[in-house]
């Protein structure tokens, strides 16, 4: 094995994360307890990547694989791409569902190829896997709390990709709405205009400010700081349901929005009980992560084995 490369496997997990959060549109995120597990190492040649749970069967096993793609990317940056390398996921994020699956595959792949480098973590340091990861991702509002974990405020300047992570009050309770039917990030940016009202545009960041001091000091505030108009409507006529939804929760005080692109739902407060959302949808109360992604040496144990989603109550 050449010297540049550690011996040995590397692993990850990188939490689920929901981004927007209603007025934050493309600047805040949340890291939420819902974790894919990967691990990685180089090989002689080839790429054989291998998928357990959410996407088994229908992802690349190969380099189009989007972890292989973000290995190769920051390899590149670290000046050092290996012959071949063999990839293990095991996936409990939902793919295209708004929770940040794309992400998780990006910044699992980057700190991947950044643990797999002698002297890695020195080359490529935090702020670097950030603007890297967001740079390959488009926008920064899912990496950075996948990348950081807590409730994060993310912004991009010349010099690439910025993020701060904030501590959530108490009170604050994620549940997610998760339906069958898929979205698509393109095809939702894809609804919104190229520009919107004034008066939409100066509520809409008047509320994201309040959603800043709702989520870290004041969760009685969150049904008014979660009032967007910059995109959710847009998009309404794209996923019926989520929108239905949505309305529902919100007509019972309750502070829902549009998880990312969607269609998930994320409620930030407790739904009432036995709340009718229908059979259409699986409920799932997570906790907020709190570290963002780890990295350790080694394979795979049993328990990142199993592709029960840990952590997530029905």
């Amino acid at each position: 094995m050449p010297t540049n490369f550690t011996a040995g496997p590397v692993r990850v997990r990188v939490p689920a994360t929901s981004a927007n959060l209603g007025p934050g549109f493309d600047a805040l995120g949340l890291a939420l307890g819902l974790y894919d597990d990967l691990a990685a190492e180089v090989a002689p040649g080839g790429v054989r990547v291998t998928v357990t749970g959410q996407g088994a069967g229908e992802l690349p096993d190969d380099d189009r694989h989007l972890v292989v793609r973000a290995m190769r990317a920051a390899f590149d940056v670290l000046g050092a791409q290996p012959a071949g390398l063999s990839v293990e996921c095991v996936n409990r994020i939902p793919q295209a569902r708004g929770l940040g699956s794309s992400s998780a595959a990006i910044v699992a792949g980057v700190l991947l190829a950044r643990a797999l480098v002698v002297d890695g973590e020195r080359r490529l340091d935090g702020p670097a896997v950030l603007r890297l990861a967001a740079e390959i991702e488009g926008h920064p509002d899912n990496v950075a709390p996948c990348l950081l974990g807590g409730f994060t405020l993310a912004w991009s300047e010349a010099t690439g990709a910025r993020a701060v992570s904030l501590p959530v009050a108490d009170g604050v309770r994620p549940t997610v709405f998760v339906p069958a039917e898929r979205g698509l990030t393109a095809a939702a940016r894809a609804a919104l205009p190229a520009t919107v009202p004034h008066g939409d545009a100066a509520l809409t960041a008047g509320r994201a400010a309040l959603l800043v001091h709702a989520l870290t000091a004041d969760p009685t505030l969150l049904l008014p700081a979660t009032v967007d108009r910059l995109h959710q409507g847009y998009r309404a006529a794209g996923m019926p349901g989520t929108s239905a939804l949505v309305k529902a929760l919100r007509a019972a005080d309750v502070a829902a929005v549009v998880s990312g692109a969607g269609p998930t739902v994320l409620a930030l407060s407790e739904p009432p009980a036995g709340f009718p959302a229908g059979t259409d949808w699986e409920i799932w109360q997570l906790p907020i992560d709190v570290s963002g992604a780890r990295v350790a040496r080694g394979r795979l144990g049993h328990a990142e084995r199993d592709p029960v989603a840990a952590g997530r109550k029905s």
